[in-house]
């Protein structure tokens, strides 16, 4: 099981302080927060893209790169990537640069993005989110498994014999993971191409993610990519986490009343007795945190939101403190005992190689400077390892 953190990046007033941290600060906080998430021993960390107000990560492969160059372990990824309003050659691009900066430390997750003026900005219709997501990320998968491409879809220019550079580290893309707050579609097309499927697992009842998580395993396995035990999920959840459950709900009462998520609605208790959120002491915590798997079965990965509503950053690297000190090596401990030996292990980029290749060594790819521009379709590397193929669907 991996475990982490993540941040939608959000920039909210303190309503303790009254103080509302410039974007410089949040930018500087969050750095500092992930390295602290490798420091006390956790494995991932997230960063959502937003292009509005009151949000900073727009740029989240140049956040991600500068934090891969300060630590040496940590998984890094996104929460999400929007593969509606990114274009997906870009998308390829960057992401396999930074896979190549990381050593092969990164995945991304892709989401649809449900803030409807982004559309526009980027000069897109969110009527055709749906389509546009579909159609973006068939591209994707292809700019990332062949070396020349022949493309026409109807959202973008086509593409004749295009090469996305750099090629994916060892010749294996990043993991993607496919989120969603609410609809099946996008559990549906992870299924598809045998990809992994994050839910939110915030806001709504369980039952809505069990309906959601149970679907993406009966479509996973009917695409044949294995059975229902071996689809690969993740999980977010929210926690606030005190020596004792008195001083946690007092803590952080004033941030749930006034966050702009779920503020001016039911009472905390109320949204801790709907929701997955955890407000109480370490083993409060770990007991609701070992429901979801008996909830959803055995997953690969659990991502929980700590620095969200105005919680300054002393607070959150406190709150990580104790979420990597004494909750996380009992959630391992007990969710290891727990886990059906036929489940799928968390995705790493060692294992992807390992997979593709066992024991062979993994392509490393070279233009052929002989070939000069490629305008016959041909591949434009030279074969250093032995030759592999695969067939990949199309949609």
């Amino acid at each position: 099981m991996q475990f982490g953190v993540f941040s939608v990046s959000d920039i909210t007033r303190d309503p303790v302080s009254g103080q509302t941290p410039s974007e410089a600060e949040r930018i500087d906080a969050v750095v500092r927060i992930a390295q602290k998430t490798e420091e006390v021993g956790m494995d991932v960390f997230a960063i959502g893209e937003h292009h509005n107000p009151p949000f900073f990560s727009s740029a989240p492969t140049t956040l991600l790169a500068y934090i891969a160059g300060t630590t040496q372990r940590l998984i890094l990824s996104t929460a999400t990537t929007l593969i509606t309003t990114n274009d997906p050659v870009r998308i390829a691009e960057e992401y396999a640069m930074l896979q190549h900066l990381a050593k092969g430390r990164i995945d991304l997750m892709l989401g649809r993005g449900n803030t409807a003026p982004v559309y526009p900005w980027f000069g897109q219709d969110i009527r055709q989110g749906l389509p546009l997501a579909l159609e973006n990320y068939n591209l994707l998968h292809r700019l990332w498994r062949e070396d020349v491409v022949d493309w026409q879809g109807k959202f973008r220019t086509p593409l004749q014999g295009f090469t996305s550079i750099p090629r994916p580290l060892d010749d294996v893309p990043p993991f993607v993971w496919h989120g969603s707050i609410r609809t099946p579609e996008i559990a549906e097309q992870a299924a598809y191409y045998g990809d992994g499927y994050f839910a939110n697992n915030i806001f709504w009842p369980k039952e809505h993610y069990i309906r959601l998580i149970r679907f993406y395993r009966q479509r996973f396995e009917h695409y044949g990519h294995g059975t229902q035990q071996q689809a690969i999920i993740g999980l977010g959840g929210q926690a606030y986490i005190a020596k004792n459950s008195q001083d946690a709900r007092r803590e952080f009462r004033p941030y749930f009343n006034e966050a702009p998520v779920y503020g001016h609605g039911p009472s905390m208790e109320d949204f801790m007795e709907m929701t997955p959120l955890s407000v109480g002491s370490p083993q409060e915590v770990i007991d609701k945190t070992l429901t979801f798997r008996e909830s959803f079965g055995d997953y690969q990965r659990q991502l929980f939101l700590m620095d969200h509503a105005g919680l300054p950053l002393s607070t959150v690297l406190n709150q990580l403190e104790l979420l990597g000190g004494e909750v996380i090596p009992v959630l391992r401990k007990e969710l290891a005992a727990r886990r059906d030996p036929a489940a799928a292990q968390p995705p790493t980029h060692a294992a992807l190689v390992a997979a593709k290749y066992g024991e062979a060594p993994p392509r490393q790819q070279r233009p052929n400077a002989n070939r000069g521009d490629n305008v016959t379709g041909a591949s434009p590397y030279q074969d250093t390892a032995p030759e592999l193929s695969a067939t990949y669907p199309s949609l």
